[in-house]
């Protein structure tokens, strides 16, 4: 199964300015995420996908592969579906540029998934944390019996009206797809749920295309604000 993971990395951001380019325990946030993915043996090529020439130019000086995409895309999803129209591959992995925490067992856990030619699109979730919880910028995931997600959401899910202790399941923010779903995905205009949510995923979900979801025990900090930007410091520094 040929692999390829892609790194959508976008300089513009409205919450943390340039957050791409700032430093985390003396590298870089994309840095953080692309030796993270690198470190996994079991891709065939990552790729840097971004439509900054600046982030273009760090590439380069790294010796990194990248490729610049289009500054119209609304969402990584999109960057990642103009990287499959010129590489093939079996599978494409979209990892989120704002992951510094990103570690291989993430990456071999979805592609080990991804192993049923059955699957279309796969991702990630973790046991919650209490401090994520009632969080709304850490997203919950629910799931059938057989792992197929029912919801994502930024509320708490599922509702605990009993007192019956639920386990709570964090999504974290690395997927997988065959060509297919992605071409279907930015086929289709932007859902209502995805736009009350403000969550991409929603938008397979609601047009009866199946995520499964794999559950791995590396929790991660997905990097939206500077408070973010100083808990991974703090604790990438502590290790």
């Amino acid at each position: 199964m040929r692999a390829i993971a892609v790194i959508p990395a976008r300089l513009a951001s409205t919450r943390l300015p340039r957050k791409m380019l700032r430093e985390i325990a003396g590298e870089t946030l994309l840095a953080r995420v692309y030796l993270g993915v690198r470190a996994c043996s079991l891709l065939d090529d990552v790729i840097v996908a971004t439509d900054s020439e600046e982030i273009m130019q760090l590439c380069r000086q790294k010796g990194w592969r990248a490729q610049m995409t289009s500054n119209a895309h609304r969402s990584g999803t999109e960057r990642v579906h103009e990287v499959s129209k010129s590489v093939a591959s079996d599978v494409y992995l979209n990892v989120q540029g704002d992951e510094p925490m990103t570690r291989a067992e993430h990456i071999a856990v979805l592609l080990d998934l991804m192993k049923d030619p059955k699957i279309q699109v796969g991702t990630l979730k973790t046991p919650a944390a209490a401090v994520d919880i009632p969080n709304p910028n850490a997203v919950k995931v629910v799931t059938d019996a057989a792992g197929r997600a029912l919801y994502f959401s930024r509320a708490t899910i599922p509702y605990d009206r009993d007192g019956s202790t639920p386990r709570y399941f964090k999504h974290l923010g690395f997927y997988a797809y065959r060509k297919e779903a992605l071409d279907r995905f930015c086929a289709l205009p932007e859902s209502l749920l995805e736009r009350s949510e403000r969550l991409e995923q929603l938008r397979f979900l609601e047009n009866g295309i199946p995520i499964h979801v794999a559950e791995t025990p590396y929790d991660t900090i997905g990097v939206d604000t500077e408070e973010d930007l100083q808990r991974v410091e703090k604790l990438l520094r502590g290790r």
